[in-house]
């Protein structure tokens, strides 16, 4: 299994993945089959897909350790980025097909409903992880700034998770909620843990 991790079509392979739910939402919105209300439709699946990769992007690292398959690492900051790029799109669908991108009434809105303005901290933490992702910024943050910043992802998985559950509280759909809590729980649990095992052996 390392042996495929490392293998030059492996990058290529996952880029191909992570780009699948993006052609078939636009195939489908150009076969006018995203149902009575396309925009919604294509709002939540892109919010969706930001969130089942972000929690793809966290398990990397526990996955890495447990299994013990180092070469797991080099995928991380591509799906960190993808978390992004279907983030921004979220972002964008909603911005352009609810609001008409009326900046003015997009800040009223964000005022008004607590789960966009939620939404809108997670992106905003989303972009600056995005932005500072490359090694140029890790060289110039120094690495432990770097690696301290780059620990907000946990609370961006949390951000969205709440973002996630308001979206969903008034259709009172709670099971794929509780799913992705759990699974945001574990690995945060399994941070946790990780941390505190590090922290007992520097005390010994």
């Amino acid at each position: 299994m390392a042996r495929g991790l490392l293998h030059p079509a492996a990058k290529p392979l996952l880029h191909a993945l992570c780009l699948l739910p993006l052609a078939w939402v636009v195939y489908a919105a150009a076969l006018d089959r995203l149902g009575a209300n396309p925009a919604e439709a294509l709002i939540r699946s892109l919010g969706d897909w930001t969130l089942r990769l972000l929690c793809l992007t966290l398990a990397l690292t526990p996955l890495r350790q447990a299994l013990g398959l180092p070469a797991l690492a080099r995928f991380r900051r591509m799906l960190g980025v993808y978390t992004f790029l279907y983030a921004l799109l979220h972002l964008l669908c909603y911005s352009g097909f609810d609001m008409g991108f009326d900046w003015g009434a997009i800040a009223r809105d964000v005022a008004k409903r607590p789960f966009i303005l939620v939404g809108m901290c997670a992106f905003a933490l989303l972009l600056l992880l995005a932005a500072t992702s490359f090694n140029r910024a890790m060289r110039w943050l120094g690495g432990r700034r770097w690696q301290l910043l780059h620990r907000s992802v946990y609370l961006i998985a949390l951000l969205v998770l709440l973002h996630f559950y308001w979206m969903r509280a008034g259709k009172n759909d709670f099971a794929e909620v509780a799913l992705y809590g759990a699974i945001i729980g574990v690995l945060l649990l399994a941070r946790v843990g990780r941390y505190l095992g590090r922290s007992s052996l520097s005390l010994r």
